[in-house]
């Protein structure tokens, strides 16, 4: 039976990048995967999206290159051909992933895996060969799969997720899509550059309904001026594959009821972990409305098996993912390091204009009674954002009583470029003063992070 130090089920980018943390400290290292290195994030997820998302925005920056003395006229789209580069981004990025478990020198165990016990997994190689493997830790990278209700199932003919939806090489006239978050909205955009007409339904008021609450409606707004069509605060949405179209049926908020048609519908209702057929349940670790249960190390009620990313619950992000594998490897291995810390994680969506946030929204701290105080500053005001032509968006802060950062949400062109300047200002437990004396270049729009903490102090010296 092959011993190892640490085994990894899951190659996305939380279990690669565990499996690279550990072998650095000295652990010998085997990862098992049962389709591709890189899992929903560079395959089926935040690259390839990306990708079409670059396209999007291409076609959005031409429409408005007459302002700036560049005629050029708009020849045709090629879905096929944007959907096949985001295809061959992947491969390049998946191929640097296989690079880098050579270069760690970590074993690759293309298949699957289940747990017999707290120290032994049952492998089934995708070669046909079945064997056992030991080890002293496990961490569990399993990933996420679409949720699905009665009358929002996925069939992935008409009734698609975001899987299906990225290979969709031939775009409908019509799609609804069915959730406002950010699955639903970056396809949106997608879509709608593209010349296809775009309808969101979402139950909750607004769009993004995670976000602060100005944050969504901006975008709404920006949304509505591409001409996609928005029916938010529904109290029920229902769909039906007929075999020529999709029926969708929705209950509005004043009771009444509405049938649309469309080609297609993009269900985005949110995701769920892969906690099935890897032993939980045999070797006793605990679970919870389809997550496992973690502490802020990331391990599990067994204090040798760990779990991270979208397996061990929200949010479910790549970077997430990534940071909870290192926390893991690095706590296994006897490492000073430190918990999890889930209230300094940032948020990007990559929608036109961007939404990137930290913290808390203003929502949540009046829920908590909490004293605050705004800045919001637009980047209209902004002299590179004018001289750009990127004046859509703001960015706001929300400031405690003692000057630290409560929260943070920018909406523009470079929103989630420009958040980790307040992701580290929040890490390092900074004040307003710290950035009041943070020199930053001018012109530049990160100029509009410090306006906007002066602002929230009644100090802005440009609005």
């Amino acid at each position: 039976m092959e011993k190892y130090d640490v085994v990894v089920l899951g190659g996305g980018p939380g279990g690669y990048v565990a499996a690279i943390r550990a072998s650095q400290l000295g652990k010998k290292v085997a990862i098992i995967e049962k389709d591709k290195l890189g899992g929903v994030c560079l395959n089926r997820g935040c690259i390839p999206t990306k990708a079409l998302l670059k396209s999007a925005h291409s076609v959005h920056e031409l429409k408005s290159f007459s302002r700036l003395g560049i005629n050029v006229e708009l020849k045709s789209l090629d879905a096929a051909k944007a959907v096949k580069r985001a295809a061959s981004v992947s491969e390049r990025i998946v191929k640097g992933v296989v690079f880098l478990m050579k270069k760690n020198n970590i074993d690759v165990l293309n298949g699957e895996g289940r747990l017999l016990s707290k120290n032994k997994m049952h492998v089934r190689l995708h070669s046909g060969e079945e064997k056992e493997i030991e080890a002293t830790n496990f961490i569990l990278a399993t990933g996420g799969r679409y949720n699905s209700f009665p009358g929002l199932e996925h069939d992935e003919d008409r009734l698609i997720g975001a899987f299906e939806a990225l290979r969709m090489e031939e775009l409908p006239e019509t799609i609804g899509i069915v959730g406002a978050g950010v699955i639903g909205i970056e396809f949106a955009y997608f879509w709608n550059a593209f010349s296809v007409k775009v309808h969101i339904f979402e139950v909750q008021d607004h769009l993004l309904p995670m976000e602060d609450t100005d944050s969504s409606i901006e975008v709404e707004t920006a949304y509505r001026r591409l001409g996609i069509k928005q029916s938010l605060g529904v109290k029920k949405v229902s769909t039906e594959n007929n075999g020529d179209h999709v029926i969708l049926r929705t209950v509005e908020k004043e009771g009444d009821e509405k049938v649309y048609k469309f080609d297609k519908v993009l269900i985005a209702v949110g995701m769920k972990g892969n906690t099935e057929g890897i032993g939980l349940d045999e070797v006793g670790i605990k679970t919870n409305n389809d997550f496992i249960v973690v502490n802020e190390y990331n391990q599990t009620n067994m204090e040798n098996i760990y779990a991270i990313g979208d397996v061990s619950g929200p949010p479910l992000l790549a970077h997430v993912a990534s940071h909870e594998g290192m926390i893991a490897a690095e706590h296994l291995s006897g490492e000073k390091t430190r918990p999890f810390d889930k209230s300094n994680i940032p948020g990007c969506i990559y929608s036109y204009p961007q939404v990137a946030s930290i913290g808390s929204t203003e929502r949540e701290l009046k829920g908590k009674n909490i004293d605050y105080s705004v800045g919001k500053v637009p980047f209209r005001v902004n002299g590179k954002a004018i001289a750009s032509n990127e004046m859509d968006g703001f960015v706001k802060v929300l400031i405690g009583n003692d000057g630290k950062l409560l929260g943070a949400h920018i909406v523009g062109t470079l929103a989630t470029e420009l958040i980790h300047e307040y992701s580290l200002f929040k890490s390092m437990d900074c004040v307003d003063e710290d950035i009041f004396h943070t020199i930053h270049s001018h012109p530049t729009l990160g100029e509009t992070l410090s306006e906007a903490i002066m602002a929230a102090k009644n100090r802005s010296l440009n609005y």
